[in-house]
């Protein structure tokens, strides 16, 4: 095939009008586009105020080692040193989490993790304060690390509430269905770290009443005020966060552990303080993807359709709990995958170690266990001598299918349309096809192998994730809307992480009211909670409470004109800032209209209920799903086992399209955050200790690794329980695209491949 066949293949989705300028379904490029290109958008970082004191923390050198003394006399004696602390100058409670309030604030007695926080200081240089943390002295008994997950079962406790954080074991159908067909996999998954563009920093600033203000780069901002008043021994309302620019984020912008000492320092020196984290810092301070081990086994007929799956998933959720249940309750109810599975039993157990927090990173536990699923799916093929994609033909799910928890699909699930459009997407030529002065190795642009050795294989990954909080998780947003003098302004507290809500809000207020000029105010704690930026909630709840609030000031502007007409409200329409009855008797612009007043409306969006997975791991614990197919084309060189991802093709299931552009954007960064998973991103910790916490070390992919990313089609089947049917699109890709490049390297050199990132010796095949 030519590759000009190739780059016109273009994504299919439903036939659809030509979008319009604005409003849903056009492409609105983002308000703050233009100064983050040019470098002028405020960060945390960027931030500045008079009399400003620049904050350092002391952090743990050992990921296990019990306190003997603290001594910070030397840090106090020194020139422009303004405050020491430490666990003793905690006035308020002296623990926080995100999922459990079980992590200190600063260690009183015992360091559980490399990099744990002892104490912070604050003085007039940035340069005093770091000098003025390490001239602390702390004396250490250092005791053995617990590192293997597996041996945490039988350790002595790590802390207080012992090593087991979480045990579910899911128990659906007949256990005693065997299969004519069993394929068996252990498989590990590595440690990913987030690694924002911009390193955390924040500035907290003391206020007359005795509270504080914290300028940071939250997603939570409310969540994370009512964790650190009650760290700081404050009312709610004497705290409060005011979020700056956010450089993207997943769990390094959730962890508190970098705002506490801020607003401990302000609040001890009556200055101004900022933190501006190192790479090391950062690599250090904030939570990591769960390393996963896993142990599978599948049962088929002599057909190919599944019979039952068995399974045990561990998670390392690091020396504290954060978000590890939610990870596992993800990682056991979608241990089969988008499958369908008459039996299944899997037992999941989260546990503490002395390795570095996990926490929530995009798709956490979907992901781990996706690339586990999809290597069995290759085995069960080989086994029974059918095509890979054949085999998960004959098991996906839809519509009306019930999940391994006893949840029916009650959302749009057209995984077989997926499968298919990937499937039948054309490949991308073989290097015999182009000419030899073009061909891109294995091992970078210039390749170091021998093009003999180049095997190329197609492999395939069906991902999916669920939307919102779960297991009882009470999901709500609130937003006003206020129009005044032809102009929209949106006051909501969903903050924008590079998800687009921002832009969003524009266009649904646009949609509804007619507006072109709209604006998302900035987000603090003084507006009502919004929730959490992460599993596209802002998209679902927060969008859901724009456009109520939209929808109530449409009213209220349209209602006097309706009255005054003899009409209702549902004969006139707004189009491009004009309101026009059915039959054309009335026609005036909104301006007109709105007569000089001011119109306003605030409102929630609260998705129906959810509930906790029961002793059995059954419970409708999920608001919705989304899905995702991926076919990956790698080369390999057989030899050297180096590995080129030549191609992604991408069919997803988006339930919308609201902002084409945006949403390309998405996928394709998912996708590129997959590839890293895949292939090079992992952080390595032995025996507890991070090694080369830098961008050196730990390897993320560049413009040079980004394969050719193909969206082949997009389903636009609108989920009716969603706000405008719209499903998260972000995190799905980055769970289907590991297990997609996994099989394609097992295609292509017949190695079984049970561990990512893939090791060069996993692609190296002795005998050719």
């Amino acid at each position: 095939m030519s590759n000009e066949a190739a780059t016109a293949a273009a994504p299919e989705t439903a036939a659809a009008p030509e979008p319009p300028p604005h409003g849903l379904g056009s492409s609105l490029p983002a308000a703050d586009a233009r100064a983050k290109t040019e470098g002028t958008f405020p960060y945390a970082a960027d931030l500045w105020a008079e009399g400003l004191l620049w904050a350092a923390v002391l952090r743990s050198p050992h990921p296990y080692a019990r306190i003997l003394s603290i001594d910070t006399s030397h840090a106090r004696e020194m020139p422009g040193v303004r405050a020491v602390i430490t666990h003793e100058d905690v006035p308020g409670r002296p623990v926080y989490g995100r999922g459990k309030a079980d992590r200190p604030v600063f260690a009183s007695e015992v360091v559980r993790y490399h990099g744990e926080p002892i104490a912070a200081v604050a003085a007039d240089h940035p340069d005093t304060a770091r000098m003025a943390a390490a001239a602390i002295v702390v004396e250490y008994e250092v005791l053995e690390p617990v590192t293997d997950p597996e041996k945490a079962f039988e350790a002595e406790p790590l802390h207080p509430d012992g090593n087991l954080i979480r045990h579910i074991p899911l128990r659906h159908g007949d256990p005693e269905a065997v299969g004519e067909v069993i394929a068996e996999g252990l498989y590990r998954i590595g440690r990913q770290d987030p690694a924002p563009i911009g390193a955390e920093a924040g500035l907290a600033v003391p206020r007359p009443d005795g509270g504080v203000e914290l300028y940071v780069g939250s997603t939570d901002p409310h969540t994370d005020r009512d964790t650190l008043a009650a760290c700081y021994g404050l009312e709610p309302e004497r705290v409060k966060i005011v979020v700056t620019g956010v450089p993207g984020a997943t769990a390094d912008r959730e962890d508190q552990g970098f705002q506490l000492p801020l607003g401990l320092l302000a609040l001890r020196t009556g200055c101004p303080v900022k933190l501006a984290a190192t790479r090391e810092e950062s690599f250090l301070g904030h939570a990591h993807r769960h390393p996963t081990l896993l142990r599978y086994r599948h049962h088929a007929d002599a057909e190919g359709r599944l019979v039952k799956v068995e399974a045990q998933i561990l998670l390392d959720a690091g020396a504290y709990a954060d978000t590890s249940s939610d990870a596992l309750a993800a990682a056991v109810a979608f241990a089969c995958g988008p499958y369908v599975v008459p039996n299944a039993f899997i037992e999941g157990w989260a546990v503490r170690t002395n390795n570095p927090p996990s926490g929530h990173v995009r798709g956490e536990g979907a992901m781990q266990v996706c690339a586990a699923y999809e290597a069995q799916m290759d085995k069960l093929a080989k086994k029974l001598g059918l095509d890979p994609a054949e085999l998960r033909m004959r098991n996906v799910m839809a519509t009306g299918d019930v999940l391994p928890t006893g949840q029916t699909v009650t959302c749009p699930a057209p995984v077989a349309e997926l499968l298919q459009a990937v499937r039948e997407h054309p490949l991308p030529p073989l290097p015999k096809d182009i000419p030899q002065e073009e061909w891109l190795l294995p091992g970078g642009p210039e390749g170091a192998g021998e093009p003999g050795a180049v095997r190329r294989g197609v492999g395939y990954g069906l991902g999916m994730v669920h939307m919102l909080g779960a297991e009882g998780a009470d999901e709500v947003s609130t937003a006003t809307v206020r129009v005044q003098n032809g102009v929209a302004t949106v006051l909501c507290a969903a903050v924008e992480t590079g998800q687009g809500f921002s832009t969003l809000a524009r266009q649904i207020v646009q949609e509804t009211l007619g507006i072109e000029e709209v604006h998302v105010a900035p987000v603090d704690t003084d507006q009502p909670p919004a929730g959490a930026g992460c599993r596209g909630r802002h998209t679902w709840v927060s969008g859901g409470a724009v456009e109520r609030a939209a929808k109530m000031v449409r009213t209220q502007l349209l209602q006097p004109l309706a009255h005054k007409f003899g009409m209702s409200t549902e004969l006139l329409q707004i189009t491009n800032g004009k309101i026009t009855s059915y039959d054309g008797v009335l026609s005036t612009t909104v301006t007109e209209a709105m007569d000089g007043k001011e119109l306003w409306a605030t409102a929630q969006c609260r998705p129906h209920p959810t509930e906790p997975l029961d002793e059995a791991g059954q419970g409708d614990a999920f608001v919705g799903l989304a899905f995702c197919a991926i076919r990956a084309v790698v080369d390999v060189d057989i030899e050297m086992g180096t590995v080129r991802v030549v191609e992604l093709a991408v069919a997803q299931d988006v339930g919308r399209v609201l902002n084409p552009a945006q949403l390309a954007a998405r996928i394709e960064a998912g996708v590129t955050q997959g590839v890293g998973i895949a292939l090079t991103e992992n952080l390595r910790t032995p025996r507890g200790l991070v090694r080369h916490p830098d961008l050196t070390g730990y390897a993320l992919p560049t413009a040079l690794d980004v394969p050719d990313i193909q969206i082949v089609k997009l389903v636009e089947e609108r989920d009716v329980v969603a706000p405008f049917g719209a499903k998260a699109v972000s995190a799905v890709p980055v769970v289907a695209t590991p297990a997609a490049i996994a099989s394609a390297v097992r295609a292509a050199t017949g190695r079984p491949v049970n561990r990512l990132p893939i090791r060069p010796q996993a692609a190296v095949v002795t005998n050719p």
